[in-house]
């Protein structure tokens, strides 16, 4: 299993291999480094020696440049040549410390990519494999690809997993209000994804949280956090087939996160991350 990640020598790059080398070693996966380029370049011996220094000794790496019309292109032509399961890259440069704002390579990739992208907050440097992984059911069309992806991945090491149902109250539109009754549906969800989850998983620890607030800011900041820990959200279902495209309640969590977090394209099959 390969990782293609998208590397420049600055902040985000190098953030996007110390996440993409705590993930292959939670996974046991190779990475493939890929430096995008515009024109022929010769390749700089220092640069390549840079980058592959920042992945630890346990970890598989090879490092290429590769010259396409934009760094997106470049690093989905990567992840299809590879047969990759991720493409991992650095969010903006401009965000809070371990807070992320999506610029233009991320956006780019959560429009286009074929294969789960995997958002490296700014300032990321853990080292660690990961200790748990959470995943965002969600009610609509689409939770299926993304608990598919979740529980392969926590069951091929063993990583607990958590299953997160978010709730903002403010969009529930009742005028009747009684906090128990609107989140009903959603508690029936998560347990019936739970038994689900837990099924495919025997032997891994499989844990469920209904996190609510008048916000998803709100919900987001109520419920705990692991440093080592990784969120899998799924794309909107406007997106195309196999095709990520972040809706607005994913774009929400992105931004409240103070975790990494992966999106998977709608209708995604594949053998985890």
């Amino acid at each position: 299993m390969k990782y293609v990640v998208g590397y420049r020598p600055d902040d985000r790059g190098d953030d996007a291999v110390a996440l993409a080398a705590v993930i292959a070693r939670t996974q046991g996966a190779e990475l493939h480094l890929v430096n995008v380029v515009r024109g022929a370049k010769a390749a700089d011996p220092g640069l390549e020696k840079r980058a592959l220094g920042l992945v630890p000794d346990d970890v598989a790496a090879s490092y290429t440049v590769r010259e396409a019309d934009s760094f997106v292109h470049g690093l989905i032509d990567a992840a299809r040549e590879d047969d990759a399961a991720l493409i991992v890259v650095g969010a903006a440069s401009n965000g809070l410390f371990k807070r992320f704002t999506v610029g233009s390579v991320a956006n780019g990739l959560l429009h286009a990519s074929p294969v789960p992208v995997a958002l490296a907050p700014r300032g990321y440097n853990r080292r660690a494999p990961l200790t748990r992984l959470t995943v965002m059911t969600g009610m609509r069309e689409g939770w299926q690809a993304v608990l598919d992806v979740g529980t392969t991945a926590a069951g091929r090491r063993n990583v607990p997993l958590r299953l997160v149902s978010v709730v903002e109250i403010d969009q529930l539109g009742q005028t009747d209000f009684n906090l128990d009754n609107a989140l009903s549906p959603a508690r029936q969800h998560v347990n019936t994804v739970l038994t689900a989850a837990a099924a495919k998983v025997p032997g891994t620890k499989v844990t469920v949280t209904l996190a609510h607030g008048r916000t998803i800011e709100e919900a987001i900041d109520g419920i705990g956090w692991k440093s080592g820990e990784l969120v899998i959200v799924g794309s909107s279902r406007l997106a195309e087939n196999r095709k990520i495209f972040l809706g607005s309640t994913a774009n929400k969590i992105l931004r409240s996160l103070p975790v990494p977090m992966v999106v998977v394209p709608r209708d995604f099959v594949a053998q985890g991350i």
